[in-house]
């Protein structure tokens, strides 16, 4: 590392020290930056926060969202990349899940944390605030899939 001078020396040099050491680590940095770029579109939220709830398959994540299938499996495709979302076949079907990590339970948490906040903004009622932790729907496509796998924890408290 080579000894950076400030111009303006505001506090410690050791603090300074040691920020710019962390700083100069630029893959910690690239890391956070990939995760959240997963959050950078809408639908890909939406499917995303689905999934913290519930195991689902493409074509009723297609349904639920509105979008086509192929639109689904690229944002899946995505989320699955980056290590948030975890899949299984059961014959010709592929069923999707949040993946159990403290990535994926981090941003599940910012999320509803953030949507909590917009509804709050927005005055609405407080059974629109709450995590579903296990909706019907879900519950249903949970039973259907797997007898012995239940669908995705909610980690929200």
């Amino acid at each position: 590392m080579s000894e950076v001078h400030l111009p303006h020396q505001h506090s410690d040099e050791d603090t300074m020290r040691e920020l710019q050491e962390s700083v100069e680590t630029i893959g910690s940095f690239q890391t956070v930056a990939d995760v959240f770029k997963q959050l950078s579109d809408s639908s890909r939220v939406r499917i995303f926060w689905l999934l913290c709830h519930c195991e689902e398959c493409v074509i009723d994540l297609s349904a639920m969202v509105g979008m086509s299938s192929p639109a689904v499996s690229h944002h899946l495709r995505q989320l699955r990349e980056s290590g948030l979302l975890v899949s299984r076949r059961v014959g010709k079907e592929v069923y999707y899940r949040a993946a159990e990590n403290e990535q994926a339970q981090l941003l599940h948490r910012m999320i509803e944390r953030t949507m909590e906040i917009s509804w709050r903004r927005a005055r609405l009622p407080p059974a629109r605030r709450t995590c579903p932790r296990s909706t019907p729907r879900c519950t249903r496509a949970a039973a259907r899939v797997s007898r012995s796998r239940p669908s995705a924890p909610c980690t929200t408290t």
